[in-house]
């Protein structure tokens, strides 16, 4: 579950001769510009080869399904070339990666990816990527699934469905065992919509008792991640809905068990840097599903709305790191649902907003801002943070992706090479294979 990344990619599908000529057109100016960015920051005492080499080796999963066209609950409107299965979805996921040299593994989704194991994993060697966290899906019923999940799964009243969600997810483990997974993400659609519909406390119980079973059956060196959400499909009780109930869980099951903090899955202005605060402290920092909202759940590119929170929540993840807060790990990944744009082209640019963050993190002048914190000067603290933020990093990012033989811009590489079209022809145009939300 490192976030730091692997090997170079074995076998490219992005011609090495268009990404040279994109590059070399582009190099000179990138390099004036980081010269340039590395004396400003010189004089602030940072070493800009010393952001870039953290920048280097910091990688963020890609979701299996954010490859696909996401939907809505009243349409959904697929893209061309979209991936037929999840062979086609590495291809994709590989595409992104040689691209942007800051996404080393794919993270499944169980039944959507299901497929042999072996065969995945020669799929993604081909192309050097490895397999981040399992998910599994107990919020939908898959073709010849003998009872359903309606009604809840790991909470439902009747004990056989539980039994059947329990039996899901340790395949979902045997499958990520010979992938060479190392973690487990659980999210769970169960809830209510009318009040009485259910009782709360014996359904958390069930729940609790079912993750339990799951957590049983870990391999030694995995982590559990349990993932809240406030709302959908269940509108009036969730049962893991927010992240003290997802606290509780991480707390009551073991040492293995961590939140899994997404984005999306807060109510409108909720303090999300806080809560990573927070459970850093207590040891339950999982990882993160990135992405962004307005309203909700929305499951928007990273950082296309409130940029400014991803880096306050990178402020906290940094402070962690250069403190050495004890089990400190966090995993990072992605989980967007594409809509009105080519999702190789939003997966790209939210990898990159994401090592934007963490760039400017890392230049937050910590020891300013400890004084500023202690003589309780909020100007200057507020201040402080707004410095590293509005510095622009793109010049550092750049430079490490040309470096590791990646595109200085990863989305004009990208429709330069064509890639778009080449697979339009040869996927025929379906409405399987799409994304999903989680």
């Amino acid at each position: 579950m490192s976030r730091h990344l692997g090997s170079t990619l074995n076998e490219h599908l992005i011609s090495t001769d268009i990404l040279g000529e994109h590059n070399a057109s582009r190099e000179a100016a990138l390099r004036s510009d980081y010269a340039a960015l590395g004396e400003q920051l010189s004089r602030r005492g940072i070493s800009i080869d010393a952001i870039k080499a953290k920048v280097a080796v910091f990688g963020v999963a890609i979701p299996s399904w954010g490859v696909g066209t996401g939907g809505t609950r009243f349409a959904r409107f697929p893209g061309e070339g979209e991936p037929r299965d999840i062979f086609d979805k590495i291809e994709d996921c590989a595409v992104i990666a040689q691209l942007t040299q800051a996404t080393p593994t794919v993270s499944l989704h169980i039944p959507w990816d299901k497929a042999d194991p072996k065969r995945l994993k020669q799929a993604a060697s081909r192309f050097g990527l490895g397999f981040d966290a399992m998910n599994s899906n107990t919020f939908s019923d898959a073709k010849g699934q003998p009872l359903s999940y309606k009604y809840g799964s790991l909470s439902h009243a009747d004990a056989g469905v539980r039994r059947q969600a329990v039996e899901h997810n340790l395949e979902c483990i045997e499958i990520g065992r010979t992938l060479g997974s190392k973690a487990l993400t659980v999210w769970i659609g169960d809830g209510s919509n009318f009040p009485g519909q259910v009782n709360f406390a014996k359904t958390f119980r069930r729940y609790l008792d079912a993750m339990a079973e799951i957590y049983g059956g870990l391999p030694e060196d995995w982590r559990l991640f349990t993932e809240h959400k406030m709302y959908e499909p269940a509108f009036y009780s969730t049962v893991v809905q927010d992240w003290g109930s997802n606290y509780l869980i991480a707390r009551e099951l073991g040492p293995k068990a961590y939140c899994l903090v997404d984005l999306g899955h807060h109510a409108p202005n909720v303090n999300i840097e806080m809560i990573v605060s927070r459970l850093i402290q207590f040891g339950k920092l999982g990882g993160f599903h990135f992405n962004d909202s307005k309203y909700g759940d929305d499951d928007l590119d990273s950082g296309s709305i409130d940029p400014y929170r991803l880096f306050l929540v990178f402020n906290e993840l940094v402070d962690a790191e250069l403190s050495g807060a004890e089990g400190f790990d966090p995993a990072h990944m992605l989980d967007q649902s594409h809509n009105v744009t080519d999702p190789i082209e939003s997966l790209m640019l939210s990898a990159t907003e994401v090592q934007r963050a963490y760039a400017q993190a890392l230049l937050v002048d910590r020891k300013a801002l400890e004084s500023h914190q202690g003589s309780n000067d909020a100007l200057m603290a507020t201040q402080t943070l707004k410095a590293a933020y509005r510095t622009d990093v793109g010049p550092i990012l750049a430079m490490a992706r040309l470096e590791k033989g990646g595109a200085i811009d990863p989305v004009a590489a990208y429709r330069a090479a064509g890639y778009r079209a080449k697979v339009a022809a040869e996927r025929p145009a379906s409405a399987a294979g799409g994304g999903g939300i989680v």
